[in-house]
């Protein structure tokens, strides 16, 4: 087992959570942050902080804090952010449409190359992102053309295994799957489900009438 494996999933999300405080700190001039402040800006404690970066080396001085710039570039390497990853999109609906049109994902290096339906009416239509939706009929043939890494599922739920395969098949090696049911893959391709209704849930447990 390497390093890697060990590091706890929890970890590698703060650490994303920690990047997006220190690229507004940099842009706007601030060179030096210390352990406790960015733990505020993030809504963890400062001990988390320093654990979570302990697992990937010595960041900052003692007394001083950390360098905001060469945090952040380590955080990007770590995270594998200090790249570009091609995406496509499959399931151009109202949440389809929002996520290939967000700023953030190009903001942060994942690039849609590619967007996808079944419906013929929706076909040849341009994104206002430049994107022209094709067939899903063209997956296989564009995923391979492209050189796609990551597939981003936005389909009804009955469509979401039957695209994922075919992402799979296709050569991709990641998937994040937006439909409301819970997709698998071989061992080989990682799978990240978002149900925004478990979140609902979680939400509506803990803000509900005592029993």
């Amino acid at each position: 087992m390497n390093k890697t494996s060990k590091i706890p999933v929890p970890t590698i999300e703060r650490l994303a959570l920690y990047s997006r405080p220190l690229e507004n700190l940099l842009d706007n001039g601030v060179l030096v942050i210390s352990s406790v402040k960015l733990a505020d800006l993030c809504g963890v404690n400062p001990a988390q902080v320093r654990k979570d970066l302990a697992y990937f080396g010595e960041f900052g001085t003692r007394g001083v804090g950390y360098d905001v710039q060469d945090l952040l570039k380590e955080i990007k390497r770590i995270l594998a952010t200090d790249r570009e990853w091609a995406l496509c999109i499959v399931g151009i609906g109202n949440l389809g449409n929002a996520l290939v049109e967000n700023e953030n994902f190009r903001k942060r290096g994942y690039k849609f190359l590619a967007a996808f339906d079944s419906d013929p009416r929706k076909v040849n239509r341009v994104l206002y992102c430049g994107l022209t939706i094709k067939p899903a009929s063209k997956i296989t043939q564009l995923v391979r053309e492209l050189h796609i890494e990551i597939g981003v599922i936005a389909t009804p739920p009955f469509e979401a295994q039957k695209v994922t395969n075919l992402l799979i098949d296709s050569g991709v090696k990641a998937i994040l799957n937006f439909a409301p049911v819970q997709v698998r893959a071989p061992e080989g391709c990682l799978v990240e489900n978002v149900d925004f209704t478990v979140r609902l849930e979680n939400l509506a447990y803990h803000i509900r009438e005592p029993l």
